[in-house]
């Protein structure tokens, strides 16, 4: 998938979308020789690359330097990426001047977490022609205000905003919008009332798509288990095998043999 069009053909063909997040370069290439889909430099790396404890220590340069870092290794795949914490609520021309400096180094699109407020920018960058993804029910950069990661939309109140939400969305003109840790039911319905898909994590199997942490369906966070991730891989035990054989090697003197040798 190379374009946002065909983010809107998948869903008129009944076609689920496979995404997953990326932050790097060598996982790019693997990736890019895969059947996924898309690619979304998230604004995560603040956590499983740097090890802050939430996503909102993102800043536009950090962004930047993963985005340009996937982009060499990313070909063949749409790449979208996060807009940092604040990044837009700073006014619409702070908006697109990162807007432009993502497009410039690699992205295709940007992802903006909420509506609201939002929306005016979000049409703004629109405007300007940057395809923008939107992103609703548990958004990470409002962590603090939510209370922590909890699911959204769980009362008919709450459950309301998100699809009024939703709807805004997709009339200012976002291509797709991610729906995050909300009631599968309530995911079904905004999926059947817009026309642009959906894209989910931890909202249930209606939605137009799915998409993961890259680490976390590799299984490389130990003792990381959340309720909506299917880990693929037992990664981080693979991994340290791996690292414990090498050592064993080295310190029993069996690496580098004679074939490995000059």
């Amino acid at each position: 998938m190379k374009s946002i069009n065909e983010f809107q053909n998948k869903k008129k063909n009944n076609n689920p979308i496979t995404m997953v997040t990326c932050y790097d370069y060598w996982s790019a290439k693997i990736i890019n020789e895969t059947e996924i889909d898309a690619v979304l430099v998230g604004d995560s790396a603040a956590m499983v690359m740097h090890g802050f404890e939430s996503t909102i220590y993102a800043e536009v340069e950090m962004m930047l330097y993963h985005i340009s870092a996937v982009k060499r290794g990313l070909k063949d795949k749409l790449l979208i990426a996060d807009f940092p914490f604040l990044a837009h609520g700073k006014g619409k021309r702070f908006a697109i001047e990162v807007a432009d400096k993502y497009l410039k180094n690699g992205a295709n699109a940007v992802k903006i977490e909420g509506a609201g407020s939002t929306i005016d920018i979000i049409k703004e960058l629109i405007d300007s022609g940057i395809p923008v993804m939107g992103h609703l029910g548990l958004t990470p950069q409002s962590i603090n205000s939510l209370g922590g990661y909890i699911v959204q939309g769980k009362s008919s109140h709450d459950a309301e905003k998100i699809l009024n939400d939703a709807l805004q969305l997709e009339s200012a003109g976002c291509f797709a919008i991610v729906l995050e840790l909300i009631p599968a039911e309530l995911s079904k319905k905004i999926t059947e009332q817009i026309k642009i898909p959906t894209i989910g994590i931890g909202a249930g199997r209606f939605t137009s798509g799915q998409i993961l942490v890259l680490q976390d369906l590799l299984g490389l966070t130990k003792d990381f288990q959340p309720k909506f991730v299917r880990k693929y891989l037992n990664g981080f035990e693979l991994i340290k095998e791996a690292l414990n054989n090498f050592n064993k090697d080295v310190k029993e003197n069996l690496f580098p043999n004679d074939e490995e040798s000059f």
